[in-house]
Protein backbone atom coordinates (compact mmCIF):
# COMPACT_ATOMS: atom_id res chain seq x y z
CA UNK A 1 0.00 0.00 0.00
CA UNK A 2 1.51 3.34 -1.05
CA UNK A 3 1.35 6.62 0.90
CA UNK A 4 -1.76 7.91 -0.85
CA UNK A 5 -3.65 4.70 -0.17
CA UNK A 6 -2.66 4.81 3.49
CA UNK A 7 -3.83 8.42 3.80
CA UNK A 8 -7.14 7.50 2.17
CA UNK A 9 -7.55 4.63 4.63
CA UNK A 10 -6.82 6.95 7.55
CA UNK A 11 -9.31 9.51 6.19
CA UNK A 12 -12.02 6.84 6.07
CA UNK A 13 -11.30 5.90 9.68
CA UNK A 14 -11.59 9.54 10.74
CA UNK A 15 -14.96 10.01 9.04
CA UNK A 16 -16.29 7.05 11.07
CA UNK A 17 -14.96 8.36 14.39
CA UNK A 18 -17.46 8.05 17.28
CA UNK A 19 -18.55 11.23 19.09
CA UNK A 20 -15.68 12.93 20.91
CA UNK A 21 -13.14 10.30 19.89
CA UNK A 22 -11.64 11.66 16.68
CA UNK A 23 -8.38 12.62 18.42
CA UNK A 24 -8.09 9.08 19.82
CA UNK A 25 -8.62 7.67 16.33
CA UNK A 26 -6.08 10.08 14.88
CA UNK A 27 -3.45 9.13 17.46
CA UNK A 28 -4.08 5.45 16.82
CA UNK A 29 -3.57 5.73 13.05
CA UNK A 30 -0.54 8.04 13.06
CA UNK A 31 1.79 5.05 12.81
CA UNK A 32 0.16 4.05 9.52
CA UNK A 33 1.57 7.18 7.88
CA UNK A 34 4.67 7.79 10.02
CA UNK A 35 4.91 11.32 8.58
CA UNK A 36 2.97 13.97 10.50
CA UNK A 37 3.30 16.65 7.81
CA UNK A 38 1.95 14.35 5.10
CA UNK A 39 -0.74 13.13 7.47
CA UNK A 40 -1.89 16.65 8.31
CA UNK A 41 -2.12 17.71 4.66
CA UNK A 42 -3.76 14.47 3.60
CA UNK A 43 -6.51 14.33 6.22
CA UNK A 44 -7.49 18.01 6.20
CA UNK A 45 -10.33 17.51 3.65
CA UNK A 46 -11.74 14.69 5.78
CA UNK A 47 -11.49 16.80 8.92
CA UNK A 48 -13.44 19.57 7.19
CA UNK A 49 -16.11 17.10 6.14
CA UNK A 50 -16.27 15.54 9.61
CA UNK A 51 -16.53 18.85 11.47
CA UNK A 52 -19.28 20.13 9.17
CA UNK A 53 -21.28 16.89 9.24
CA UNK A 54 -20.99 16.44 13.00
CA UNK A 55 -21.91 20.04 13.90
CA UNK A 56 -18.63 20.63 15.69
CA UNK A 57 -18.92 23.49 18.17
CA UNK A 58 -16.41 26.27 18.77
CA UNK A 59 -16.04 29.22 21.11
CA UNK A 60 -16.07 32.40 19.05
CA UNK A 61 -13.69 35.16 20.19
CA UNK A 62 -15.56 37.94 21.98
CA UNK A 63 -18.60 35.81 22.85
CA UNK A 64 -19.63 33.72 25.85
CA UNK A 65 -21.37 30.99 23.89
CA UNK A 66 -20.46 28.35 21.35
CA UNK A 67 -21.34 28.30 17.68
CA UNK A 68 -21.99 25.40 15.31
CA UNK A 69 -19.77 24.58 12.35
CA UNK A 70 -22.05 23.40 9.54
CA UNK A 71 -22.93 23.86 5.91
CA UNK A 72 -25.63 26.37 6.88
CA UNK A 73 -23.03 28.38 8.82
CA UNK A 74 -20.57 28.58 5.95
CA UNK A 75 -20.11 32.11 4.63
CA UNK A 76 -20.26 31.92 0.81
CA UNK A 77 -17.69 33.32 -1.60
CA UNK A 78 -14.88 33.23 0.95
CA UNK A 79 -11.65 31.66 -0.30
CA UNK A 80 -9.59 30.54 2.70
CA UNK A 81 -7.96 27.22 3.52
CA UNK A 82 -9.96 26.83 6.72
CA UNK A 83 -13.19 28.55 5.69
CA UNK A 84 -15.18 31.40 7.22
CA UNK A 85 -18.32 30.66 9.21
CA UNK A 86 -21.17 32.67 10.67
CA UNK A 87 -22.25 32.94 14.28
CA UNK A 88 -25.74 34.43 13.82
CA UNK A 89 -26.25 34.91 17.54
CA UNK A 90 -23.40 37.41 17.85
CA UNK A 91 -23.69 38.58 14.23
CA UNK A 92 -20.03 37.85 13.55
CA UNK A 93 -18.10 35.73 11.09
CA UNK A 94 -14.86 33.93 11.89
CA UNK A 95 -12.19 31.67 10.45
CA UNK A 96 -12.28 28.10 11.73
CA UNK A 97 -9.22 25.86 11.79
CA UNK A 98 -10.40 22.29 11.21
CA UNK A 99 -7.22 20.83 12.68
CA UNK A 100 -6.92 22.81 15.92
CA UNK A 101 -10.71 23.35 16.22
CA UNK A 102 -10.15 27.02 17.05
CA UNK A 103 -11.87 30.17 15.78
CA UNK A 104 -10.01 33.36 14.90
CA UNK A 105 -10.30 36.63 12.99
CA UNK A 106 -13.77 37.45 14.28
CA UNK A 107 -15.46 40.21 12.25
CA UNK A 108 -18.89 41.89 12.29
CA UNK A 109 -21.33 40.37 9.82
CA UNK A 110 -24.02 42.33 8.01
CA UNK A 111 -27.37 40.73 8.75
CA UNK A 112 -30.60 40.66 6.77
CA UNK A 113 -32.81 43.16 8.63
CA UNK A 114 -35.96 41.81 6.97
CA UNK A 115 -35.60 38.33 8.51
CA UNK A 116 -33.87 39.26 11.76
CA UNK A 117 -37.00 39.73 13.97
CA UNK A 118 -38.18 36.17 13.36
CA UNK A 119 -34.66 34.74 13.37
CA UNK A 120 -33.97 36.33 16.75
CA UNK A 121 -37.34 35.17 18.10
CA UNK A 122 -36.56 31.60 17.00
CA UNK A 123 -33.12 31.92 18.59
CA UNK A 124 -34.60 32.99 21.94
CA UNK A 125 -37.27 30.29 21.88
CA UNK A 126 -34.73 27.62 20.93
CA UNK A 127 -32.42 28.63 23.78
CA UNK A 128 -35.30 28.19 26.21
CA UNK A 129 -36.09 24.83 24.63
CA UNK A 130 -32.45 23.80 24.87
CA UNK A 131 -32.27 24.58 28.58
CA UNK A 132 -35.35 22.50 29.30
CA UNK A 133 -34.48 19.42 27.24
CA UNK A 134 -30.70 19.04 26.98
CA UNK A 135 -28.00 18.72 29.63
CA UNK A 136 -25.46 20.52 27.51
CA UNK A 137 -26.31 21.70 24.02
CA UNK A 138 -25.72 24.37 21.39
CA UNK A 139 -28.21 25.85 18.95
CA UNK A 140 -27.91 28.17 15.97
CA UNK A 141 -30.67 29.78 13.90
CA UNK A 142 -29.80 30.92 10.38
CA UNK A 143 -31.87 33.37 8.32
CA UNK A 144 -32.94 32.43 4.78
CA UNK A 145 -30.22 32.68 2.15
CA UNK A 146 -30.74 33.46 -1.51
CA UNK A 147 -34.25 32.81 -2.87
CA UNK A 148 -35.08 30.42 -0.01
CA UNK A 149 -37.55 31.43 2.70
CA UNK A 150 -36.42 28.71 5.09
CA UNK A 151 -34.98 29.50 8.49
CA UNK A 152 -32.51 26.78 9.51
CA UNK A 153 -32.41 25.59 13.12
CA UNK A 154 -29.53 23.34 14.18
CA UNK A 155 -29.02 21.70 17.56
CA UNK A 156 -26.12 19.59 18.79
CA UNK A 157 -25.66 18.05 22.23
CA UNK A 158 -22.68 15.93 23.25
CA UNK A 159 -22.16 13.66 26.23
CA UNK A 160 -18.73 12.12 26.69
CA UNK A 161 -18.02 9.65 29.49
CA UNK A 162 -14.69 7.93 28.72
CA UNK A 163 -14.35 6.80 32.35
CA UNK A 164 -17.34 4.55 31.80
CA UNK A 165 -16.48 3.79 28.16
CA UNK A 166 -19.31 5.52 26.33
CA UNK A 167 -20.01 8.67 24.34
CA UNK A 168 -22.98 10.10 22.48
CA UNK A 169 -24.13 12.90 20.22
CA UNK A 170 -27.56 14.26 19.33
CA UNK A 171 -27.95 16.38 16.20
CA UNK A 172 -31.15 17.84 14.86
CA UNK A 173 -31.76 20.19 11.97
CA UNK A 174 -34.99 21.86 10.83
CA UNK A 175 -35.99 23.98 7.84
CA UNK A 176 -38.77 26.30 9.00
CA UNK A 177 -40.78 27.92 6.21
CA UNK A 178 -43.62 30.16 7.37
CA UNK A 179 -44.57 31.06 3.81
CA UNK A 180 -45.24 27.40 3.02
CA UNK A 181 -46.38 26.74 6.62
CA UNK A 182 -44.09 23.72 6.78
CA UNK A 183 -41.29 22.34 8.96
CA UNK A 184 -38.98 19.63 7.63
CA UNK A 185 -36.17 18.19 9.67
CA UNK A 186 -34.07 15.28 10.75
CA UNK A 187 -32.67 13.87 13.97
CA UNK A 188 -29.36 12.01 14.06
CA UNK A 189 -28.19 10.11 17.13
CA UNK A 190 -24.79 8.45 17.59
CA UNK A 191 -23.88 6.42 20.67
CA UNK A 192 -20.71 4.40 21.26
CA UNK A 193 -20.21 1.79 23.99
CA UNK A 194 -16.75 0.28 24.19
CA UNK A 195 -16.29 -1.43 27.54
CA UNK A 196 -14.86 -4.88 26.73
CA UNK A 197 -16.29 -4.57 23.25
CA UNK A 198 -17.30 -2.11 20.56
CA UNK A 199 -20.96 -1.33 19.91
CA UNK A 200 -22.21 1.71 18.02
CA UNK A 201 -25.74 2.96 17.52
CA UNK A 202 -26.39 5.31 14.60
CA UNK A 203 -29.92 6.44 13.81
CA UNK A 204 -31.58 8.93 11.48
CA UNK A 205 -35.18 10.04 11.80
CA UNK A 206 -36.94 12.41 9.38
CA UNK A 207 -39.63 14.79 10.62
CA UNK A 208 -42.19 16.79 8.66
CA UNK A 209 -45.24 18.68 9.91
CA UNK A 210 -47.43 21.62 9.00
CA UNK A 211 -47.47 24.95 10.81
CA UNK A 212 -51.04 26.00 11.68
CA UNK A 213 -52.07 29.17 9.83
CA UNK A 214 -52.71 31.01 13.10
CA UNK A 215 -49.12 30.30 14.15
CA UNK A 216 -47.61 31.27 10.81
CA UNK A 217 -49.40 34.63 10.89
CA UNK A 218 -48.64 35.41 14.55
CA UNK A 219 -46.09 37.95 15.72
CA UNK A 220 -42.51 36.59 15.69
CA UNK A 221 -42.24 35.87 19.44
CA UNK A 222 -45.53 33.94 19.53
CA UNK A 223 -44.85 32.09 16.29
CA UNK A 224 -41.38 31.07 17.44
CA UNK A 225 -42.61 29.78 20.81
CA UNK A 226 -45.36 27.68 19.24
CA UNK A 227 -43.08 26.29 16.53
CA UNK A 228 -40.56 25.19 19.16
CA UNK A 229 -43.41 23.56 21.09
CA UNK A 230 -44.30 21.55 17.98
CA UNK A 231 -40.65 20.55 17.50
CA UNK A 232 -40.43 19.53 21.16
CA UNK A 233 -43.50 17.32 20.71
CA UNK A 234 -41.98 15.56 17.69
CA UNK A 235 -38.64 15.06 19.38
CA UNK A 236 -40.38 13.76 22.47
CA UNK A 237 -42.14 11.10 20.38
CA UNK A 238 -38.83 10.05 18.90
CA UNK A 239 -37.21 9.86 22.32
CA UNK A 240 -39.98 7.53 23.48
CA UNK A 241 -39.51 5.36 20.37
CA UNK A 242 -35.78 5.12 21.09
CA UNK A 243 -36.47 4.01 24.65
CA UNK A 244 -38.87 1.35 23.38
CA UNK A 245 -36.24 0.17 20.89
CA UNK A 246 -33.64 -0.15 23.63
CA UNK A 247 -36.07 -2.24 25.68
CA UNK A 248 -36.86 -4.44 22.67
CA UNK A 249 -33.16 -4.98 21.95
CA UNK A 250 -32.37 -5.79 25.57
CA UNK A 251 -35.25 -8.22 26.12
CA UNK A 252 -35.44 -9.90 22.71
CA UNK A 253 -32.79 -9.07 20.12
CA UNK A 254 -29.68 -9.54 22.24
CA UNK A 255 -31.15 -12.58 23.96
CA UNK A 256 -31.70 -14.11 20.55
CA UNK A 257 -27.95 -13.99 19.97
CA UNK A 258 -27.28 -16.16 23.03
CA UNK A 259 -28.05 -19.83 23.63
CA UNK A 260 -31.00 -20.40 25.88
CA UNK A 261 -29.25 -23.46 27.32
CA UNK A 262 -25.62 -24.60 27.55
CA UNK A 263 -24.42 -27.48 25.40
CA UNK A 264 -25.62 -29.95 28.04
CA UNK A 265 -29.20 -28.77 27.28
CA UNK A 266 -29.74 -28.62 31.04
CA UNK A 267 -30.78 -25.53 32.97
CA UNK A 268 -28.59 -24.41 35.82
CA UNK A 269 -30.14 -25.08 39.23
CA UNK A 270 -29.36 -21.78 40.94
CA UNK A 271 -30.66 -22.98 44.29
CA UNK A 272 -28.15 -25.82 44.21
CA UNK A 273 -25.25 -23.57 43.24
CA UNK A 274 -24.88 -22.31 46.81
CA UNK A 275 -24.16 -25.88 47.89
CA UNK A 276 -21.43 -26.57 45.34
CA UNK A 277 -17.88 -26.99 46.57
CA UNK A 278 -15.43 -25.13 44.39
CA UNK A 279 -12.86 -27.90 43.97
CA UNK A 280 -15.15 -30.88 44.04
CA UNK A 281 -18.78 -30.93 43.00
CA UNK A 282 -18.57 -27.81 40.81
CA UNK A 283 -15.50 -29.02 38.93
CA UNK A 284 -16.97 -32.49 38.53
CA UNK A 285 -20.00 -31.04 36.77
CA UNK A 286 -17.99 -30.86 33.58
CA UNK A 287 -19.86 -29.31 30.74
CA UNK A 288 -22.36 -27.50 32.92
CA UNK A 289 -21.04 -24.09 31.90
CA UNK A 290 -19.03 -25.18 28.90
CA UNK A 291 -20.05 -23.90 25.53
CA UNK A 292 -22.39 -21.15 26.70
CA UNK A 293 -21.90 -17.90 24.87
Amino acid sequence: MDQNERIQAVSNFLLQSPPGEINDVLNDVRNIIADDDALQDGILPSLREYNIQQFTTVSVPGTEHQSIISEAARVPDIDTDEGRFLDPRSKTSFVFDHLTLEASDSQPYEIDEQHEPLREALQNASLTYLTGHFHDGTVSIFAPAGPSEEFIMQVVANKYNPTNFWSGRWRSEYAIDLAEKKVKGRILVNVHYYEQGNVQLETKHNISFNIPPTVASAVPATAATKILALIAEEEGKYQVSLNETYTEMSEKTFKGLRRALPLTRQKLDWDKVTGYKLGAELSSSKGLFGGSS
